[in-house]
């Protein structure tokens, strides 16, 4: 096969990723950027020497010259602009989250399902060595069956100015603000969250039971025109398809961590505590014989093919479509019934 042609949709930070991934692949052709900000554009088309500019998807279509696009687009102009390229037949590989609730998100994983093309979300963490050997593991049965775990997603950007200054900056406040578009640290980061927990534990949750908190950071619960309303910090219980039981919390108020993720999963043989911290991942294990004595030891985990090697490899047919928009939509409608356990006070819903 020949080249794949590539088109990147939305110019924003996250591009230049997507940009910088697949440039390093020799069998990618970047023939096209599409954003509606003509200046930002025509900078990220020069800055990586991509030759053709578009202003608006449509057009990108009607040229037609592309095999496949890379979705950067904010999470409301996934499903406007992924559900086009899915009619006009082209493979997608889309930013987290899926859609911005589980009706749009099913929506796009039936099309693309019809389409026969290759779909996948880019849930980043997926790329963490880690969590793939010990999803390994407890697919090998490693641990016995799975009974009970802990995930944490700990950020600490409110609490320190690591990133930038959230109380002045834009790509910060928004993220506080329920007019913004924002569903706070839930809609934010909840999606990696329970796709580590859930992924490793080769299980899907049966039900789920939410709460959320928002605290005051601002004198009138205001900074401009943000209002501070959107979520600070989550905490869920997972009810699993075999029973086994689980906790997961996110919060922005983590101080001393600033995008850490863990999670601690047991099951009636074993143990497994997966760890990503400071852009590192680390792996113990404590499985028999040592269970008498609680020993724990370091888990050697291969490097993992980034999502944009995987991708193409799938266009190919040399790989896996894996996470597809299947796995984006059940996430979805995971996250969409944690929102609505949240406003019933908690209580515990089926999935």
């Amino acid at each position: 096969m020949s080249k794949i042609r590539l088109l990147i949709l939305g110019t924003g930070g996250m591009a230049r990723n997507h940009a910088e991934g697949f440039a390093e692949l020799p069998d990618v052709e970047i023939v096209a950027g599409v954003d509606t900000r003509a200046d930002q554009l025509a900078a990220f088309c020069g800055e990586y020497g991509i030759p053709q500019a578009f202003g608006s998807l449509d057009e990108a279509l009607l040229w037609g010259q592309f095999d496949a696009a890379t979705n950067v687009t904010p999470d409301a102009a996934h499903y406007p602009t992924t559900m086009p390229l899915l009619a006009a037949g082209k493979h997608v590989l889309c930013e987290k989250p899926l859609a911005t609730d589980a009706a749009q998100a099913r929506e796009m994983a039936e099309a693309a399902a019809r389409a026969g093309v290759v779909n996948m979300v880019n849930l980043s963490y997926r790329n963490v060595p880690a969590l793939q050997q010990a999803a390994r593991m407890v697919g090998a049965g490693e641990i016995g069956t799975v009974r009970h775990f802990e995930a944490s997603y700990l950020q600490s950007w409110l609490t320190q100015p690591a990133w930038g200054d959230w109380r002045s900056e834009s790509q910060w406040l928004w993220r506080l603000s329920t007019a913004h578009g924002s569903k706070g640290v839930l809609g934010d980061v909840g999606i990696h969250i329970l796709d580590f927990a859930t992924f490793i534990a080769a299980q899907n949750a049966r039900e789920v039971s939410c709460r959320l908190a928002t605290f005051d950071k601002a004198s009138g619960g205001r900074i401009g025109d943000y209002t501070l309303d959107a979520n600070d910090s989550v905490t869920m219980q997972l009810l699993l398809e075999n029973g086994g039981l689980g906790t997961v919390a996110a919060t922005r108020f983590a101080s001393g961590h600033l995008n850490d993720l863990r999670l601690r999963i047991y099951g009636d043989t074993g143990g497994l505590e997966v760890s990503f911290e400071r852009q590192q991942s680390r792996l113990r294990a404590c499985l028999a014989p040592d269970l008498q004595s609680a020993e724990w030891h370091e888990i050697d985990c291969p490097p993992v093919v980034p999502i944009y090697r995987r991708f193409v490899d799938a266009i190919r047919g040399e790989g896996a479509v894996d996470p597809d928009f299947a796995r984006g939509a059940a996430l979805q409608r995971l996250l969409d019934r944690a929102e609505e356990s949240a406003c019933q006070g908690g209580l515990s819903l089926a999935v």
